[in-house]
C-alpha cells in the first residue's frame, strides 16, 4: 500500500542518516520505528483513488486538511461550508454537494479511520466544487459538438494549496469568475428568483399586435408586464400612450428587435417569454462565463452569435461595433464557438471554395450546365485553370471530384473585398460580403459558418488605427491595387466567438436574445440533469 511504501522510505532514510552519523564514532545504530496511525492509513487508502489528491497528501505526510484541531482547520471548514451554502447563487447543483450530510458525518466521526475517510471525502468534494464554480459543471463539447471551446482548467494541486494557505476564505472567494459580467448575471439571477416567488411577469399579452392609441385588456396586460420587467413606472393608464411606446422601444433595443415602438408579433412573443425561461438563460450564461474564465485580452474581438454583432473591445468598452451574419441553423453550417488569435487581414481576397460546398452545391450545378457559375475558376491538381467544356462532370461524384474552385478578387467575390484571419482548424473567419440586404434582418443566420460583417472597411480601419497614423489611407491604397494583399496586425488580437442569450449591460436592463441554434436549451437540460434547479418556482 502507498502508506506502507512511504513508511519504508522514511525508515530507510532515517537509518542511513543515523548510520552515517554513528559510523564516525563507531557506534551501533538501531533502525528506528515509524508509527503509522489508523488515520494516516485510511487517508492513504482513500486518497489513492485520486492521483492529484494522493500526491498532495503524500507530500504532507498524510496530515489532515479538514479534520484537525485548531484555527487553520476551522478556517478551512468555515470557508468551504460557507461557499457550499451559497452554491445555488452561482447556478450550481447545490443539493448534490449535500452539505447537511457532510456536517452530520463530521458530528459522527470518532475513530481515526472515520476521520481519515471524512478528510478525503471533504477534499474530494472541495475539488469538485472548485472546478464547478471556476471552470464549469459541464464539458461543453459533450453538450453540443458546435461548442469547441477549450475550457481553461486549473491545476488541481493549486486548489489544495490555496485552501491550505493562510487565508482560505479569500482563496475560496476568488474561485468564481471575477469579471463584472458574471457579477451582473448573478444579480439578475437573484432578481428573477424574487420575481418568480412573487408571481412572475404577470398575465401574457393576448394579442397579435398592439400600437400607440390602442386600448383594452391586452394593453393592460402589456402595461403590467412592462412595469414588472422594469421598463415602465407604476401607473394605472389603459391606453397605449407615448410612455408605453417609449417603454416598448427600450424593450426592443434590449432584445435585438426592430425598434419602432410598435408591439408587433415578434415583440409580443418576446414580451410573453416566461420569467422562468429568462432565468434559465441567465444560469446558462453563468456556466458559459465559467467556460471562458480567462483573461480575454485588454483588446479583443468579441462576436456574440445570438446577438448578430461583432465588437472590437478595448479595456472593457466597445471600441467598434457592427452587425454580423452567422451560419445557418443547419448541422453543416452552424458557426462554432471557440477562441483564437487574429493575425492578419487579406485585402482583395481570393475565395477558395471549401470542398464541402464545391461538391454539394456547385458540382450538381455543373452537371446540369458546365458553364454555370461562371465567376468560379476550375483548378486542377497542378494549379492550372481548366476549360469547363473539356470536363465530363457527369463522371464525377462527391468522392472523386478532382478539381478546386476559386473565385478571383472582385466586388462580387463571396468574401467581399477583405477578410480577417485567425487561422483555425474550423476554417472560420470574418469577412466582407456583397449580400448587404441580409443585415437589415433581425435574425441573421444565413452563411455557411463564417461571419460576415456589415461594415468591414470600418472594421479594418479600427484594427489598423493601432498601428498606422492613417489607417483609412493604408487600407484604401491597398484595396485600390486590386491585388490580393496580406496586411499583418502589429499586435495580434484575441478573438472570442461566444453564444449568449442573456447579457448584462453596464447601465440599464439585461439584454436577451433568441436561442437561434438551440444550444442554450441543451445546456440547460444538461445542467438540470446534474441537479441545477430553478429557485423561487411556485407549486
Amino acid at each position: 500500500m502507498i502508506l506502507a511504501a512511504y513508511a519504508r522510505h522514511l525508515t530507510l532514510s532515517a537509518t542511513v542518516a543515523l548510520a552515517m552519523s554513528a559510523g564516525s564514532a563507531g557506534a551501533q545504530v538501531a533502525t528506528p520505528e515509524i508509527r503509522v496511525t489508523q488515520f494516516q492509513q485510511t487517508i492513504a487508502e482513500h486518497a489513492a483513488r485520486d492521483r492529484d489528491l494522493a500526491a498532495f497528501y503524500r507530500a504532507t505526510e498524510f496530515a489532515p486538511i479538514w479534520t484537525g484541531e485548531g484555527e487553520p482547520y476551522v478556517s478551512r471548514r468555515r470557508a468551504l461550508f460557507e461557499a457550499l451554502s451559497h452554491a445555488e447563487d452561482h447556478g450550481l447543483p447545490g443539493a448534490s454537494y449535500d452539505l447537511p450530510g457532510l456536517i452530520e458525518s463530521m458530528r459522527r466521526a470518532r475513530t481515526g479511520a472515520e476521520r481519515g475517510e471524512l478528510d478525503v471525502r471533504i477534499s474530494t468534494l472541495f475539488l469538485r466544487y472548485a472546478v464547478d464554480v471556476q471552470t464549469g459543471v459541464l464539458k461543453p463539447s459533450d453538450v453540443d459538438s458546435g461548442i469547441v471551446r477549450k475550457v481553461p482548467l486549473r491545476d488541481r494541486r493549486g486548489y489544495l494549496e490555496g485552501i491550505t494557505s493562510a487565508d482560505p476564505a479569500a482563496f475560496v472567494a476568488s474561485l468564481p469568475p471575477q469579471r463584472l459580467e458574471y457579477t451582473r448575471l448573478m444579480r439578475e439571477k437573484l432578481r428573477l428568483e424574487r420575481l418568480i416567488a412573487s408571481g412572475g411577469f404577470g398575465a401574457t399579452v393576448q394579442a397579435q399586435s398592439l400600437e400607440p392609441g390602442d386600448t383594452g385588456e391586452a394593453v393592460v396586460a402589456l402595461r403590467n408586464r412592462l412595469m414588472t420587467m422594469g421598463y415602465l413606472p407604476r401607473r394605472v393608464g389603459v391606453t397605449y400612450d407615448r410612455d408605453m411606446e417609449s417603454a416598448v422601444l427600450r424593450f426592443q433595443a434590449d432584445h435585438g428587435l426592430s425598434e419602432d415602438g410598435v408591439a408587433g408579433t415578434a415583440t409580443i412573443a418576446e414580451i410573453n417569454v416566461p420569467v422562468e425561461e429568462r432565468l434559465k438563460s441567465v444560469i446558462v450564461a453563468m456556466e458559459r462565463e465559467r467556460w471562458i474564465n480567462r483573461d480575454l485580452g485588454d483588446r479583443h474581438v468579441l462576436v456574440n452569435l445570438t446577438d448578430f454583432h461583432a465588437r472590437i473591445m478595448e479595456n472593457g468598452k466597445i471600441y467598434f461595433k457592427t452587425r454580423s451574419v452567422i451560419g445557418k441553423n443547419l448541422s453543416t453550417h452552424r458557426t462554432p464557438e471557440f477562441s483564437d488569435v487574429m493575425e492578419h487581414m487579406i485585402v482583395n481576397p481570393t475565395w477558395n471554395v471549401p470542398r464541402s460546398i464545391a461538391v454539394s452545391e456547385y458540382l450538381p450545378a455543373f452537371k446540369r450546365n458546365p458553364y454555370s457559375n461562371s465567376h468560379l475558376k476550375l483548378i486542377d491538381a497542378r494549379g492550372r485553370v481548366v476549360d469547363r467544356g473539356s470536363v465530363n462532370f457527369a463522371a464525377y461524384s462527391k468522392r472523386n471530384f478532382p478539381f478546386d474552385l476559386k473565385q478571383p478578387p472582385s466586388s462580387r467575390n463571396a468574401l467581399g473585398l477583405v477578410k480577417f484571419m485567425f487561422p483555425n482548424v474550423h476554417n472560420i473567419y470574418l469577412h466582407d460580403t456583397p449580400a448587404k440586404s441580409l443585415f437589415s434582418r433581425d435574425v441573421r443566420a444565413f452563411s455557411h459558418g463564417c461571419i460576415r460583417l456589415n461594415e468591414p472597411f470600418e472594421f479594418a480601419h479600427a484594427l489598423l488605427a493601432w498601428q498606422s497614423d492613417d489607417p483609412e489611407g493604408l487600407f484604401r491604397s491597398t484595396l485600390n491595387t486590386g491585388r490580393e494583399t496580406k496586411i499583418d496586425l502589429a499586435s495580434p488580437l484575441p478573438v472570442h466567438l461566444i453564444y449568449r442569450t442573456a447579457m448584462s449591460q453596464p447601465k440599464g436592463q439585461m439584454s436577451y436574445r433568441r436561442d437561434v441554434y438551440g444550444r442554450d436549451g441543451r445546456i440547460w437540460e444538461a445542467l438540470a440533469r446534474e441537479g441545477v434547479e430553478l429557485r423561487g418556482v411556485q407549486g
